[in-house]
C-alpha cells in the first residue's frame, strides 16, 4: 500500500531530526507530529499540509532535505515557510503590519499563513517548557502578530485559544478571577438557557426546524478585552455568553437563509427584540467567510441575551475558519473562496482598504521598540528616548545623556516609532531638570522624574517629621490624623510632604500646633457625638438566592472569616467556602485556591456580597516589595503607610544578593481595598522601588 505524502515527509523529518529534542527533553519530532494534528485534524487542511509541515522542520537544524518527490505545491509550501522561519521580529526593525505583509508575500500558497499560525498555536501549548525570556518574546509575538493575523484569516477559535493562553501567562490573578466567575455562574446560564428556549419548542416543532441549541460563552481573554475597552467589571459586560441555534438542514444557500429567518421571526416574536444590535451576516457574510444572524433579545426577568442563528454549515466555517473547506485545486475555480482569499490578502497589504468591523483591533495607542540585545519593550505612543530609558531602569533613566535609534546618535528627547532599536547614553554628572517633564509621555517616566525633583522636599519632609513627633512626645500629646488634615486645610497645605518640609524649614511652628491641639483638647465633650453604628441583623439577604452579606465591623464573627491564603479586603470581589468546622470562608476570586474549590465542591460555594461602608472594620493585607538596596526606602515606605488609613503590623526585609534587591514582606491593616490601592500605587511610585505585589 502506498504511503501519503505526510507519511513519507515524516519519515524524512524522522531522520533529520534524530537527536534533536525540546526544552523538556522530548525529541523534537513531537513539535511537528503536534503542528501537523492541528494543520489537518484541528483545522481541515489537506495531508499536502501536513507533508509541507514535516519537510520544512526537516530542515530546521541542517541542510535541506531533497523535494524532488514530491508535487510542486507541496514544494511552493515548504519554501515559504522556510523563508518566513528566516524572519525574527526579536532580530529584526520590523513592525507588526510589516511583518504580516511579509507573510504574505512569503504565502505564494495561501495556506502557508494557516499553518504558521499553527505552529505558533502548538508552541504555546507548551509555553511552560521555555525559559523565562523566550516566554515572555513568544508572549509579545503572538499579541502582536499571530492573534490579529489569526482573526483576519477567520481563525476565530485558534484566535480565542492563542488569547486566553496569552492572558492566562501574562495577567494571571486577573485570569484566575475571569475564569473563576465564569465558573461560579454556570449553572445561571444553563438555566437562562433552558428558560429561553421553553415557550419557542412547539413553535419549532411544529414548523419541522431541526436544531441543536448551546450556550456560547466568551473567552476570559475577549472578557478582558471588553473590560478595558468599555471600563466596566465583569458584570457590565453585555454578551459574557450567546444562546445559539445550529439549524440541520441541506446545504442549499436559498433554504438556509430562509430557516434563519424563520428562527429569527420565531425568537423575536416571543421576546422584545434591541434592533440596534441586529447583526445580519446571512444575507452579507463577512470577508472571511463567517455567516450568521445575531440579535439581542430581552427575557422575562429582564436580562439581556445575545441569541445567534446559523446553520450546520454556517457554524463549521464560524468554529473552523474558512480554511477548513479549502480545496486546493478548487481555489482558483470556487469564486465565493476566490473572493475571501483576496480580501485577506488586501486587508494584509493595506488595512486601512478594509473595514473596519472586519480588522483586528491591534494595540494603537502603544508601541513596540527593541532593545540592542533584541528585547521587545511595549511603550506608549508619543514617547521619547527618555520613557524607554525609564523603563528600563529608574536609575538608568536618571543619568540618561542621550540615545542611538537604529545607529544614529539622538538627543534624549527624540520620539521613538515601532520597530525602533535603541541605545541608551548616560552620564554620572547628569540630573533630571524640569524640562524633562515635558519631554516624557509615560506615567513611570513623569513619575521617576518627579521623585528625583523632589528628593531634597522629602529629605525635609523626613527631617520635619523627626521634628514634631520629639515634640509631641516630650508633650506627651497626640496630633491625630484628623486633628493633622484640619490644621493642614487651614493653613493651604494640600499633602503631608510639604506640610513636614515646611516644619523642618520653621516656616510652620511646632508651638503653634500645640496651641492647636490643646485648643482641640478643651472643645466642650458634648459637641462629640459618638459613632452610631447600624447592627447587622441577619447574615443572609431577604432574596430568593441565598447571598451572604458581609458586615465589614465584625469580620471575626461566628458566621464567617477570612481565608488567610488570600486575605480579602473590603471592596474585592469574594465568594464563601463552606467548611465543616469553621464556619464560613471567605477567599477573593483571584485567590489561587479558588478554581480548585469551585471544581471539587461546588454545593459548598456561597454567594457573597458586602454590606457596610469601609470604615467599619479592618483588614489585614500582605504586600511584597521588590526595591534597590538603600536604607532610605525603608522609611520611605513606613512614611508613604502613614499617609494613609493603614497601619502596619510586621514588616520584614530579606537582601537577594543575586538580585542586587531587598525582598520586602510586610502586613498591613486598611479599611478597603480602595486604600489598599492607594498605599500600593505610591509605594510603586517611589524611585528605589522596582515592583510592589499583593498576595
Amino acid at each position: 500500500m502506498e504511503q501519503s505524502l505526510s507519511n513519507q515527509a515524516r519519515q524524512i523529518a524522522l531522520q533529520a531530526l534524530e537527536g534533536q529534542t525540546r526544552y523538556d527533553g522530548t525529541p523534537f519530532i513531537g513539535h511537528a507530529d503536534g503542528v501537523a494534528g492541528i494543520v489537518t485534524g484541528e483545522i481541515g487542511l489537506p495531508d499536502e499540509c501536513a507533508a509541507a509541515v514535516y519537510l520544512h522542520e526537516a530542515g530546521r537544524f541542517g541542510s535541506k532535505p531533497d523535494l524532488t518527490a514530491f508535487p510542486q505545491d507541496v514544494r511552493l509550501m515548504v519554501d515559504g515557510l522556510d523563508k518566513i522561519s528566516t524572519v525574527k521580529p526579536k532580530d529584526t526593525q520590523l513592525e507588526a503590519e510589516n511583518y504580516k505583509k511579509l507573510i504574505v508575500q512569503y504565502c505564494t500558497d495561501p495556506r502557508v499563513s494557516v499553518i504558521k499560525i499553527a505552529d505558533r498555536l502548538e508552541v504555546m501549548r507548551h509555553l511552560e517548557m521555555f525559559p523565562k525570556m523566550s516566554r515572555d518574546q513568544k508572549l509579545m509575538e503572538t499579541l502582536m502578530l499571530y492573534m490579529p493575523l489569526a482573526h483576519q484569516l477567520g481563525l476565530y477559535k485558534i484566535n480565542s485559544e492563542l488569547g486566553d493562553i496569552y492572558f492566562r501567562h501574562a495577567e494571571p490573578e486577573q485570569y484566575r478571577a475571569i475564569t473563576n466567575k465564569l465558573r461560579a455562574t454556570e449553572k445561571d446560564r444553563e438555566r437562562l438557557m433552558q428558560e429561553f428556549i421553553e415557550p419557542l419548542k412547539k413553535k419549532l416543532s411544529d414548523a419541522g426546524i431541526h436544531y441543536k441549541l448551546k450556550v456560547r460563552t466568551k473567552s476570559a481573554w475577549s472578557i478582558w478585552r471588553k473590560m478595558q475597552v468599555q471600563k466596566v467589571p465583569f458584570e457590565g459586560v453585555y454578551d459574557v455568553f450567546a444562546i445559539r441555534f445550529i439549524i440541520d438542514c441541506e446545504p442549499d444557500p436559498q433554504l438556509e437563509k430562509e430557516l434563519c429567518w424563520r428562527v429569527f421571526s420565531y425568537v423575536t416574536e416571543e421576546y422584545e427584540s434591541d434592533t440596534r444590535r441586529l447583526r445580519d451576516w446571512i444575507t452579507t457574510p463577512r470577508p472571511s467567510g463567517y455567516e450568521s444572524l445575531h440579535i439581542t433579545v430581552k427575557n422575562t426577568r429582564g436580562n439581556y441575551l445575545e441569541v445567534q442563528i446559523r446553520t450546520v454549515r454556517m457554524d463549521d466555517i464560524a468554529e473552523n475558519g474558512p480554511a477548513a473547506h479549502w480545496s486546493y485545486k478548487g481555489i482558483k475555480q470556487e469564486t465565493s473562496t476566490a473572493n475571501w482569499l483576496q480580501s485577506v490578502r488586501d486587508a494584509l497589504v493595506n488595512p486601512l482598504s478594509a473595514k473596519p468591523e472586519d480588522l483586528p483591533a491591534p494595540p494603537d495607542k502603544e508601541i513596540f521598540v527593541f532593545t540592542p540585545t533584541g528585547e521587545l519593550r511595549m511603550l506608549k505612543a508619543g514617547s521619547s528616548v527618555l520613557d524607554f530609558a525609564f523603563s528600563i531602569h529608574s536609575g538608568l533613566g536618571a543619568r540618561c545623556s542621550g540615545g542611538r535609534i537604529n545607529g544614529k546618535a539622538v538627543k534624549i528627547n527624540e520620539k521613538l516609532n515601532t520597530g525602533d532599536t535603541v541605545e541608551i547614553l548616560t552620564s554620572k554628572n547628569q540630573r533630571p531638570n524640569r524640562d524633562w517633564l515635558g519631554w516624557v509621555v509615560t506615567s513611570k517616566a513623569r513619575s521617576k522624574i518627579k521623585l528625583e525633583l523632589d528628593a531634597d522636599e522629602r529629605k525635609r519632609s523626613s527631617e520635619g517629621r523627626e521634628i514634631l513627633e520629639r515634640r509631641l512626645r516630650n508633650w506627651k500629646l497626640e496630633f491625630t490624623d484628623i486633628q493633622q488634615a484640619e490644621y493642614m486645610k487651614a493653613h493651604g497645605f494640600k499633602s503631608v510632604m510639604p506640610f513636614m518640609a515646611a516644619i523642618a524649614d520653621g516656616s510652620v511652628d511646632v508651638n503653634d500646633i500645640k496651641a492647636f491641639i490643646l485648643d482641640k483638647a478643651a472643645a466642650p465633650r458634648e459637641d462629640i457625638q459618638a459613632p452610631v453604628h447600624k447592627e447587622t441583623q441577619m447574615p443572609f439577604s431577604n432574596s430568593g438566592e441565598q447571598i451572604l452579606v458581609l458586615s465589614a465591623k465584625d469580620v471575626k464573627g461566628l458566621d464567617y472569616r477570612m481565608a488567610a491564603c488570600c486575605n480579602p479586603v473590603f471592596g474585592d470581589d469574594v465568594f464563601g467556602f463552606v467548611t465543616r468546622s469553621a464556619g464560613i470562608k471567605i477567599h477573593r476570586m483571584s485567590c489561587p485556591n479558588a478554581a480548585r474549590l469551585m471544581d471539587r465542591y461546588p454545593y459548598r460555594i456561597q454567594r457573597v456580597v458586602w454590606q457596610e461602608s469601609a470604615t467599619a472594620g479592618s483588614f489585614l493585607a500582605t504586600l511584597q516589595v521588590t526595591a534597590e538596596p538603600e536604607h532610605s526606602v525603608l522609611s520611605a515606605i513606613m512614611d508613604v503607610v502613614g499617609q494613609f488609613r493603614a497601619s502596619i503590623r510586621s514588616f520584614n526585609v530579606a537582601e537577594n544578593p543575586r538580585a542586587g534587591t531587598y525582598e520586602i514582606t510586610m502586613r498591613i491593616l486598611v479599611p478597603s481595598n480602595l486604600e489598599l490601592d492607594k498605599v500600593i500605587s505610591q509605594i510603586s511610585a517611589l524611585r528605589q522601588v522596582n515592583r510592589v505585589k499583593r498576595q
